[in-house]
């Protein structure tokens, strides 16, 4: 049975003293809330972080992730930041295709692939986000939209495919306070597992995560469902006592 993984996002937010007492709280709750279990536990953090929180996180178990990377390699594109220049702060994760992504800075498909690819290309396993809008859902275009999002990303990255997360964000869950039931949201982890199967022998390894509004409250429920295989969590990882539940309730 492979393990669970809870990645935090912490978004824009965060500060030098507040990332420290955060962290401080989850290192110190981390044994008693994984009970002598396992998960893997992630923290994906602002660049200008990356430095402060490696350190915070060493020899914790805690895995460093960022929250976005340049499909460029290297060159005069000011303001990115390289899957090269994320290996040089331990970087483990890489969240690709966010929805705040997607809808804020016009990022398609494609280049959401091509991030993903830059990612693996640099021992960085990127966490490919799908989900439909709200009008989306509402138009039962779920299945469409999540599967054109991930086959950009198989299409581009092929035999690789079997090292990315996944994370299904339905957006219209997204800071909201509304989630899908469990059901709704195994449903859509279901068809993203045949569709990854039908690329890759090696489907099974690949964790897909439920992302949408998973706190402290509903994630048992979530996290018992076949194929979910973990949580990226915004707001309740920027409390150490949320965080720490979630972890517990993912641990195995």
């Amino acid at each position: 049975m492979k393990q669970k993984l809870i990645a935090g996002n912490w978004k824009m937010n965060g500060s030098l003293a507040a990332n420290e007492v955060l962290l401080q709280g989850v290192q110190q709750g981390l044994a008693q809330a994984l009970n002598g279990k396992q998960a893997q536990v992630a923290v994906c953090v602002p660049v200008a972080y990356l430095s402060q929180v490696q350190q915070l996180v060493k020899g914790s178990g805690i895995e460093v992730g960022a929250q976005d990377v340049s499909a460029q390699e290297q060159g005069a594109y000011t303001g990115e930041t390289s899957a090269a220049m994320l290996k040089d702060f331990a970087v483990r994760y890489c969240l690709v295709g966010h929805s705040e992504r997607r809808q804020y800075h016009g990022e398609t498909d494609e280049h959401v692939a091509a991030k993903a690819q830059r990612a693996l290309s640099s021992g960085i396993t990127p966490i490919v986000c799908v989900g439909e809008t709200l009008a989306e859902r509402d138009a039962g275009k779920t299945e469409e939209v999540v599967k054109r999002q991930l086959a950009a990303v198989i299409h581009t990255n092929g035999h690789c495919i079997s090292e990315i997360v996944v994370a299904y964000e339905p957006v219209w869950a997204i800071g909201t306070g509304k989630t899908a039931s469990p059901e709704e949201a195994q449903a859509v982890h279901a068809v993203l597992r045949a569709q990854l199967h039908a690329a890759t022998e090696h489907a099974d390894r690949v964790q897909i995560l439920y992302g949408g509004s998973m706190n402290a409250a509903n994630a048992a429920q979530l996290l018992s469902q076949p194929d979910i295989d973990g949580g990226l969590i915004g707001g309740a990882a920027l409390k150490s006592a949320d965080f720490l539940t979630i972890i517990a309730a993912a641990a195995r």
